[in-house]
């Protein structure tokens, strides 16, 4: 069992930047490919960004291609999401994720646990 925790959500104007962290307990993070999703209000929860387990290959989706980095500190047990050039449409709930597949991309069915989440908001 794997419990995820993510902060470093918040407030921020466009065209700013945020870091937010996941921190893992009760399992090793090194075990787990992580992904990091977002659902906006009235939307369903969509991909953002995913790190595979054993290489650390990092894979984004479209719309944060350029702008957001994933990473992770195994030593630390957490990952982190760096955004950056933020734009009102990032707006929403980021949750990070943990699959004990070797390659999930963006399948949500893939991932076996999810934190509960933290709210960005960026403002035109």
């Amino acid at each position: 069992q794997v419990q995820l925790v993510e902060s470093g959500g918040g407030f921020v104007q466009a065209g700013g930047s945020l870091r937010l962290s996941c921190a893992a307990s009760g399992r090793t993070l090194s075990s787990y490919s992580m992904g990091w999703f977002r659902q906006a209000p009235g939307k369903e929860r969509e991909f953002v960004a995913t790190i595979n387990r054993s290489v650390g290959n990092t894979y984004y989706a479209d719309s944060v291609k350029g702008r957001f980095t994933m990473s992770r500190d195994n030593a630390k047990n957490t990952v982190y999401l760096q955004m950056s050039s933020l734009k009102p449409e990032d707006t929403a709930v980021y949750y990070c994720a943990a699959s004990l597949s070797g390659i999930p991309f963006g399948n949500q069915a893939s991932y076996n646990y999810w934190g509960q989440g933290t709210q960005v908001t960026v403002s035109s």
